[in-house]
């Protein structure tokens, strides 16, 4: 078994993000792990979630310690994901290893992140055009057991087939269910119901075999400390950074596994970027904030400050 050091240092920076957002397993890791490396996507899928049952773990310790958990959540979304994690690594055993069924498990994935990609967006005007505010804090939160059962359903048999769910789909469903948190708050309940989770799937993966242990001790060693950084920021990240950079990620993900070509999605990437830019700086209008400082601020104390 050899450790491939790139594989080492791309998961250091996939870890990161999970840490930081809850996001990345499927959303970032596979996708590194096939276009950057050329690991077979069922081959991928399987060795992150194998990963996964010892990146998590450290993440979901560090909110457990700074309490942003909701254990009570974590429960009924387990119930409903064990099961049918199971019930999604079977699925992937039955579409084989043929080229037809690969190219169906990406595109699978990838419809699966660009729905979600699509509910962060609309989730973010909602709240923009209703002036709601995300002030809510996790553990003070009653859990609604049966949708969050159906969540943690649906979010089971998608990670069991294309490990996508556990950080980037199911978090996008607790917003809509719980509209009065915010995605940082989510984060380490995210990572804390992950963990059953992932080792369900994980346990589909190595009973119906497409663990390639290079490549999942390479992403373990890489990943583990990276998440721990990362859930030690998060704690502190407030919800207007972390929400745009997980859309961003599943967006830019969902896109290439939708079929569009590298030099294409670099395009769209570019655009969006520009785009979302433009919207800021017209939305926001930075330089008002500096006219309104200088309107307020004596004129003694500007000479001063140009002295």
């Amino acid at each position: 078994m050899s450790i491939n050091p790139y594989i080492v240092l791309g998961s250091s920076v996939v870890g990161l993000f999970v840490g930081l957002t809850g996001a990345g397993g499927g959303a970032l890791m596979t996708p590194m792990l096939i276009l950057l490396f050329s690991v077979k996507p069922s081959t991928a899928i399987s060795s992150d979630l194998v990963a996964a049952v010892f990146m998590r773990p450290f993440g979901a310790a560090v909110h457990i310690a700074k309490k942003t958990v909701n254990f009570q959540l974590v429960g009924w979304m387990i119930l409903g994901s064990v099961p049918m994690a199971l019930l999604g690594s079977y699925l992937l055993h039955l579409m084989g290893h043929t080229k037809t069924s690969q190219t169906n498990i990406e595109q699978a994935l990838g419809a699966a992140l660009l729905v979600g990609a699509v509910a962060m967006v609309i989730r973010y005007f909602l709240d923009r055009r209703s002036g709601q505010k995300r002030y809510a804090v996790v553990h003070e939160i009653t859990p609604r057991p049966l949708l969050t059962v159906i969540i943690g359903m649906v979010g089971g048999v998608i990670v069991g087939m294309t490990s996508v769910g556990s950080g980037s789909l199911m978090i996008v469903f607790l917003l809509f269910l719980y509209p009065m948190l915010g995605a940082n708050q989510l984060v380490g309940t995210d990572l804390a119901q992950a963990v059953p989770l992932t080792v369900a799937a994980a346990l589909g993966a190595l009973l119906f075999g497409h663990i390639e242990f290079s490549v999942t001790a390479s992403v373990i060693i890489g990943s583990v400390p990276a998440v721990i950084i990362g859930a030690y920021f998060s704690s502190r990240a407030p919800d207007k950074y972390i929400r745009p950079v997980i859309t961003f990620v599943i967006f830019a993900s969902g896109l290439k596994y939708a079929g569009l070509g590298t030099t294409a999605l670099g395009w769209v990437l570019c655009v969006v970027i520009l785009g979302a830019a433009g919207f800021w700086i017209f939305h926001v209008r930075p330089w008002r904030a500096v006219l309104d400082t200088q309107a307020v601020t004596p004129q003694h104390e500007l000479e001063d400050f140009e002295i």
